[in-house]
């Protein structure tokens, strides 16, 4: 029998031999977010009807011996900038809501579905995605399950509260700078921030076009491998992704780590952050037998640049809106745009250049090692209302620098799987990065796989 602490796998296998319906796998979802929903706030909408149809379909195609999919009644849901058919794409902001309902689905939300998955709703996040905190002036916080005072990440928060408390196995974020891994790192899971260009955009409202990636999170790394795999592929409606064939992982996630050059980053990512974190980082060291270290060329300029692009092209994404409806904005999220038109073109178009360069730098890295390790987030999650934070002696705002870590490595699209430590002794979660060069997910995903085994890196529901 499944509960909510079931894995997306293990309702899987349930439903595909016939243990459960799919119909009871998704009474259990709708049950654990009638409970939970109320006090964490994770969704701003739920699909019970179209669920229900859809759980109907999967139980019909098992009965008539047909094959349901890898992902047969695995309920899911999506952060509100992904389209769904019946429901305006909010975006997390006020003014989105007179939007007419989405006509079609997202391309990825149409890929799980295809592969036996099925959307119980729409999830809260941080207006417009600028955010790392899971605040929402206009829905309210996304609360961490772990501790309900706490922030739970963002811009994805929703995600993050869904997957952490039970409510669902498995639900899509966005990641411009951090905002799948911010939320896996505070809220204990583990989230994939693809390769830019690997997962079709299609259907999402955008933040940023140079930046935005999208993708999963999870409380397995074999639902991570399950969900990535069902939605790679071409899709002619994204440019970035049109050419670019599907490289399946599940089948090599067993495929051990002997062969790979691991190392830990040094310099900018040793230098900041609480302790703990760093902690993480060396378990995860320790577990994988290597002691090497290695330095991320100007990976503070690399951040510095990624603000820039993102202010001044996520400005520009809202300039009539910000001229028709400013008093609609959160004042947070409208100022730092508001800035971001006021910033010179040269800015944007040195910012670019930096970005090509630094992104030749770090290839000649990976010509000598095949994974990196890094801290994910500076800290645990901060208090809900929380401004400030101390890291190193120093007073920080908490909203610009839980990605401290994470926008280095937006900047230049690389694939990262974050990972739970499990070392944690009751104490609030805190995350790894595993960083692999464009294009080799899988390998990230096989280190995540031996941690998992190992027991070094573990999620679990609230």
């Amino acid at each position: 029998m499944i509960d909510f602490q079931s894995k997306g796998y293990q309702i899987a296998a349930a439903v595909r031999g016939g243990k459960i319906s799919a119909t009871e796998a998704l009474q259990v979802a709708l049950a654990r977010i009638d409970t939970a929903n109320p006090s964490l706030n994770a969704f701003t909408a739920i699909t019970s009807e179209r669920a229900r149809a859809k759980a109907a379909a999967i139980d019909q195609a098992i009965d008539e011996g047909r094959d349901a999919g890898p992902l047969a009644g695995v309920c899911f849901a999506v952060k509100n900038l992904f389209d769904v058919a019946g429901l305006s794409t909010l975006a997390g902001s006020k003014i989105n809501r007179d939007d007419p309902p989405a006509q079609g689905d997202a391309t990825l939300v149409r890929r799980l579905e295809a592969a036996g998955a099925i959307l119980v709703g729409a999830l809260n996040m941080g207006e417009y995605a600028y955010d790392f905190t899971g605040e929402n002036i206009h829905y309210g916080p996304s609360r961490n399950p772990h501790d309900p005072t706490c922030m739970s990440g963002g811009s994805s928060g929703g995600s993050g509260t869904s997957v952490a408390s039970g409510m669902v196995p498995l639900a899509l974020g966005s990641d411009t700078n951090g905002s799948i891994r911010v939320p896996a790192s505070l809220c204990g899971l583990f989230g994939l921030k693809p390769t830019f260009g690997r997962l079709s955009r299609h259907g999402s409202f955008p933040f940023v076009a140079d930046l935005d990636h999208l993708g999963p999170m999870t409380r397995s790394v074999t639902d991570l491998a399950l969900s990535y795999d069902a939605m790679q592929g071409p899709d002619e409606n994204d440019l970035w992704c049109a050419q670019k064939p599907a490289e399946p992982v599940i089948a090599k996630l067993n495929d051990g780590i002997g062969d790979l050059r691991i190392a830990v980053a040094d310099d900018y990512f040793a230098k900041q952050g609480d302790p703990e974190v760093h902690e993480a980082v060396a378990a995860f060291a320790r577990a994988l037998n290597t002691d090497r270290r290695i330095t991320i060329p100007e990976a503070g300029r690399g951040r510095a640049a990624a603000y820039v692009i993102t202010t001044v092209e996520g400005a520009n994404l809202h300039r009539e809106r910000l001229k028709t409806r400013p008093n609609d904005f959160d004042p947070a999220v409208r100022d730092r745009f508001l800035a971001g038109l006021m910033l010179p073109s040269d800015w944007l178009a040195q910012a670019h250049r930096f970005r090509a360069w630094y992104r030749a730098r770090v290839a000649e890295v990976f010509r000598d090692v095949d994974i990196i390790l890094a801290p994910a987030t500076p800290r645990v999650a901060p208090k809900l209302g929380q401004v400030l934070m101390t890291l190193n002696g120093v007073e920080m705002p908490v909203r610009a620098n839980l990605g401290l870590f994470t926008q280095p490595i937006s900047a230049i699209g690389l694939p990262v799987v974050t990972a739970p430590w499990a070392e944690r002794d009751g104490k609030l979660p805190i995350g790894v990065q595993i960083i692999a060069a464009p294009w080799k997910e899988e390998l990230a995903l096989r280190v995540a796989r031996h941690l998992e085994n190992i027991g070094i890196a573990a999620s679990k529901a609230v």
